[in-house]
């Protein structure tokens, strides 16, 4: 539980970093996001010694999904830029993202200050009857809101009819418990945050499946000029910062000359030498016919340089020329806006 404020101390300010006050931490409202925003608090709390006050704020997104709309009309980052311009005016100290949700490109006056301890960033499937994929029936239903995974799923060759799906969690659930699919897929930190993850049938392997670019991962935001950076900094998850600066690295340089969807994954593991980081990335035509997988290593002091020597690999060998065949979703959101549990 999150800590009423102490009226009497007031809100901390970034021009005046001595006082004892409150750190305003924002968030969406979903259950999933407040679930995550609560996580980061309590580390502000108990590491940090700060008083902390959870901040509700509505996002485009939020009022998007209320009103119907497709979120892949509205743009990558549609989660995350009213959090970030509450920080700017100075409403919230404290913004905490998926960082899957975070656009590649930089914000002005917004520092990324820690990516704390990461969850599993892997897939996993909800079945029916308590089934693997392998173990479906070819025309067997499987949704997803995600041309990554549709892909991924298409490229298994397991002649599963891949079918569209919306909403929360809980939704995407139903649709498997009242017969409508007989499987979707899903992040498995979601269902981990929720503790819904003893619904899970299956976790997928990397190998089957290339998580979205963070998928696992929270992101820490604060003002650029705020001296709090410096604190939330000791939050920071070293390993998880090199593996989702990798991710991301490959996302953005696919960006620039590639709409297909990516899936990566990239760990910092013990190498002969000490540490090394090892990326592996997926870009596929929609319908998974067509795939550019590439796999590259290095010092993880250079995750960037890593992930974005791999991405231009992968453009050589062709991936800007994959096709999406009129995909709904929008491939350059990758995951961004799928798996959000609201609570209505």
């Amino acid at each position: 539980m999150i800590s009423p404020p102490d009226p009497s101390l007031g809100s901390r300010s970034a021009g005046d970093p001595e006082t004892v006050a409150t750190i305003r931490v924002g968030t969406r409202g979903s259950l999933l996001a407040t679930t995550q925003a609560s996580t980061v608090a309590e580390l502000i709390r108990t590491r940090l010694g700060h008083r902390v006050e959870l901040v509700e704020v509505t996002t485009e997104g939020d009022r998007s999904q209320a009103a119907g709309t497709s979120l892949a009309a509205s743009g990558t980052g549609v989660f995350v830029g009213a959090l970030r311009d509450a920080l700017l005016r100075g409403d919230v100290d404290v913004a905490v993202h998926s960082l899957k949700d975070l656009p590649t490109y930089p914000a002005e006056g917004i520092a990324l200050a820690a990516v704390p301890t990461r969850e599993d960033p892997r897939d996993v499937v909800v079945a029916r009857d308590g089934l693997t994929l392998g173990e479906l029936p070819a025309g067997s239903r499987v949704g997803t809101g995600s041309p990554r995974r549709a892909a991924q799923l298409h490229a298994l060759g397991l002649g599963l009819d891949v079918v569209g799906v919306r909403g929360n969690v809980d939704t995407r659930i139903s649709k498997v418990s009242s017969g409508e699919y007989d499987a979707v897929v899903l992040a498995r930190a979601g269902l981990a945050r929720i503790n819904r993850l003893d619904m899970a049938t299956e976790v997928l392997d990397p190998l089957q499946m290339l998580p979205a670019p963070g998928q696992g991962a929270l992101a820490i935001e604060c003002r650029a000029d705020d001296e709090l950076r410096t604190e939330l900094a000791t939050l920071e998850d070293v390993r998880a910062r090199a593996a989702v600066d990798a991710e991301r690295a490959v996302l953005a340089t696919l960006e620039g000359g590639c709409s297909a969807p990516i899936g990566t994954l990239a760990e910092v593991v013990e190498g002969e030498d000490g540490d090394e980081i090892w990326v592996r990335a997926v870009a596929l035509s929609l319908d998974g016919g067509l795939a550019v997988r590439r796999s590259a290593s290095g010092a993880p002091a250079d995750a960037i340089g890593v992930g974005t020597r791999l991405a231009q690999d992968m453009l050589a060998d062709g991936a800007g020329q994959l096709e999406m065949g009129g995909a709904e979703v929008d491939p350059r959101e990758h995951d961004v806006h799928e798996d959000k549990v609201h609570n209505a």
